[in-house]
């Protein structure tokens, strides 16, 4: 009875994860489904794990209470890997994954302590270069595709490079499209370093402190464009590596990244338009399931 019981709880565990994902990031829940069946349910665990520390900030009605949160997941992740039962179901389905796949601690962990560290930021405490950017992308979303590629058994060097490099672009666009979020919550924009902003003219200094002009919509779509060419210089990187086959279905979220760069270049890199709110990243739902079924067919990411 109770290994039925067990079964029940898992299979329940990796429903929610599955849920979640289409409910908070719904472009990666289209690529998590064009995944061999037999990698789908780590995958969704995973990107479930990212779901939950991504919005663990913005759901919080206190930063402290968000931080928390942050703190709790570090602590379950060694909970997790010591064969701890945890209450949550996310860190339900993610103990099966441990438990029947070779995933890294270290991924999830450097994961969630990059959330900690940016969380931990003052609103005033801008980074200082796109290489700072960079860094936390890598942390935040390549990581999620190594502990995927892990999670199917795919061990392949040129793989995880082009993981990296998907993961780069991939974080830095999710940077780019948050700063509406962050203008109107904090009047901050705290993803346009330091040195981008006094380029573009948008560098104010009140009272010795740094901060980001919001009004300046030329200098900001400037800014914004600089970001955005990194973004693309990592996506051309990635596609000129020659990736395993077994491999490019999990690299598929280099199909949302093109897409976002494709409509921020619609509408000339003003994060503030609300084109880029339309569909899905911009474009109707279901060319962009054509798109990413176009890509999965053709085993190109």
């Amino acid at each position: 009875m109770s290994s039925v019981s067990t079964s029940n709880g898992a299979r329940s565990a990796f429903s929610y994860c599955v849920q979640q994902v289409r409910n908070y990031d719904y472009h990666h829940y289209l690529c998590l489904l064009e995944l061999p069946q037999n990698m789908r349910k780590s995958a969704f665990a995973i990107r479930a794990f990212n779901v939950e520390t991504s919005r663990a900030m913005d759901v919080a009605s206190d930063p402290r209470i968000g931080l928390m949160r942050l703190l709790w997941w570090q602590e379950s992740i060694d909970k997790i890997f010591s064969n701890k039962l945890i209450e949550h179901p996310v860190a339900q389905a993610l103990s099966s994954v441990i438990s029947e796949h070779k995933v890294s601690k270290i991924w999830l962990k450097r994961s969630v302590e990059a959330r900690i560290k940016d969380a931990q930021r003052e609103v005033t405490d801008i980074q200082e270069t796109v290489e700072d950017l960079e860094r936390y992308a890598e942390d935040t979303v390549s990581t999620i595709l190594y502990s995927t590629l892990q999670s199917g058994g795919i061990s392949s060097t040129v793989a995880d490079h082009a993981a990296s490099h998907i993961g780069k672009a991939s974080g830095l666009l999710l940077l780019l499209k948050s700063l509406p979020y962050h203008a109107n919550r904090n009047s901050c924009l705290p993803y346009i370093p330091l040195k981008v902003a006094e380029k573009h003219g948008l560098l104010v200094n009140e009272g010795g402190k740094y901060g980001i002009r919001v009004d300046s919509r030329e200098g900001l779509c400037n800014a914004v464009f600089e970001i955005a060419s990194v973004a693309n210089a990592h996506l051309k990187k990635a596609r000129e590596l020659k990736v395993p086959v077994e491999a490019r279905a999990v690299l598929l979220p280099a199909v949302a990244a093109q897409v976002t760069l494709d409509t921020l270049s619609r509408v000339q890199f003003d994060v503030f338009d609300s084109r880029l709110t339309r569909g899905i990243l911009g474009i109707p739902p279901l060319w962009f399931q054509l798109k990413l079924k176009w890509c999965s067919w053709r085993e190109k990411y």
